[in-house]
């Protein structure tokens, strides 16, 4: 029996608290799963600095990973007899699936902020790079690997495979609004998945829904406007994000001025460079970075001693509703303010802007354009979402933005007697 369809002698399970079960019966799969790249996403989290907030949401990029897994095995499973869908396929969208986010780094979004990195990038190189997940998957079939990194990197020229991970109505985003819900504790997440998983049907280029599953999807699209304004842009989490960010670039800017760290930061030496290979990144998770964090409380530099211990007993910035577009003069006062009282702004004063579009409609040669959802008429038409929903139709294409603006009043207070410092609280106050 080849190894591309080589079953377990017995199927393997793994208690999940939102999908109950993840079954595993290929060998790919679980030889996958074994693996030193794959078992490093237990040391990732899902959602970054949120459990500052969320005391709950300590879950990891494995879980998610293998909740995504799941969800397209069931459509996979749901789609056998369809027509378009092409059973070839099966191991290619099961791999993808399950390796979608292997590239996430500590932290996620502001580490890749920072160090101008992409995880995306990351995770198509452990797939073709030197790593046990590369030998694995080109057991399979020569230049299954690549395929595999192609989905991910939404090349692969079957675009209805692609879309199963990355669209507006994904596994991905089914997984993470639901499993984050569940650990963050909030109900906004919640949707009728079984439903969609119903009324999901393969088309050549894509997954359509038929149109008695409209309302289900309405319901998905609101809970993920809901989570990202309730939960994933929350401004307490927001400020552990600014701290951390302010973190590392303090660390790097260290670094390049030859300041004498009393241990040298050997794990973060490339990335202080911008020359990241694969073997220091796959180093790196959130553990070393807490080591780190917790050996940086003690430096002589008093800002990077000061962030870590922030960041780590949770000492946050207070933040204010702040329009750039608008206050630009009230940022460059503060800015000079702070100099003057000797708050360096370029880590103590921080804008923060959060940004997020529920729902975008097919709009040609626009950057970033997303495919729409589509749905599918009982007279085989196809109709674009929002045509068909009012709801969908009253969000679709409004970005909406929000900016904060972040500061140490427990530092400013200490100085309130300073007649600069007066003024600063004053103009924060509003």
């Amino acid at each position: 029996m080849a190894y591309k369809d080589e079953q377990l002698s017995e199927e393997k399970v793994f208690k999940d608290p939102v999908h109950r079960y993840v079954h595993v019966r290929d060998r790919v799969i679980w030889d996958l799963i074994g693996t030193p790249e794959f078992q490093r996403l237990r040391r990732i989290t899902q959602l970054g600095t949120t459990s500052i907030t969320f005391h709950g949401a300590e879950h990891s990029r494995f879980n998610h990973s293998l909740g995504v897994y799941e969800i397209v095995r069931r459509i996979i499973w749901n789609f056998k007899d369809q027509a378009y869908w092409n059973p070839e396929q099966r191991l290619l969208c099961l791999c993808a699936a399950l390796l979608h986010d292997l590239g996430h780094g500590p932290f996620s979004h502001s580490f890749e902020k920072v160090f101008k990195l992409d995880h995306e990038h990351f995770t198509q190189q452990i797939i073709l790079g030197d790593t046990e997940i590369h030998k694995i998957l080109e057991k399979v079939r020569t230049g299954f690997s690549q395929d595999v990194a192609d989905v991910i990197g939404k090349t692969y020229a079957d675009k209805l495979v692609v879309s199963l991970i990355s669209s507006q109505i994904d596994a991905d985003r089914m997984d993470y609004l639901q499993r984050d819900a569940y650990y963050t504790g909030v109900s906004y997440g919640h949707f009728d998945m079984e439903r969609i998983l119903r009324v999901m049907r393969p088309m050549e280029d894509q997954v359509v829904i038929k149109s008695t599953g409209m309302h289900a999807v309405e319901d998905y699209i609101m809970s993920r406007y809901q989570m990202y304004w309730q939960v994933y842009f929350h401004p307490v989490s927001r400020s552990a994000e600014v701290i951390l960010t302010k973190t590392f670039q303090r660390a790097k800017y260290l670094y390049e001025q030859n300041y004498p760290f009393k241990l040298e930061p050997l794990h973060f030496i490339s990335f202080f460079n911008g020359k990241v290979n694969l073997k220091d990144y796959l180093k790196l998770d959130e553990a070393i970075v807490y080591y780190y964090f917790q050996l940086w409380q003690e430096e002589e530099d008093a800002i990077l001693r000061d962030l870590c211990e922030r960041f780590l007993n949770r000492r946050l910035f207070k933040y204010i509703e702040f329009n750039p577009n608008q206050m630009m003069d009230v940022w460059m006062e503060l800015h000079a303010l702070f100099r003057a009282v000797e708050i360096d702004p370029d880590y103590y004063l921080v804008v923060d802007s959060s940004s997020d579009l529920p729902y975008d409609f097919y709009r040609p040669g626009e950057e970033e354009e997303r495919l729409p959802i589509h749905l599918l008429m009982p007279n085989q038409e196809l109709k674009e979402l929002s045509r068909q929903s009012d709801i969908v139709e009253a969000i679709s294409g409004k970005k909406r933005t929000d900016h904060k603006l972040y500061f140490p009043l427990d530092v400013l207070e200490q100085k309130k007697d300073v007649p600069e410092v007066k003024r600063i609280l004053a103009i924060l106050a509003g």
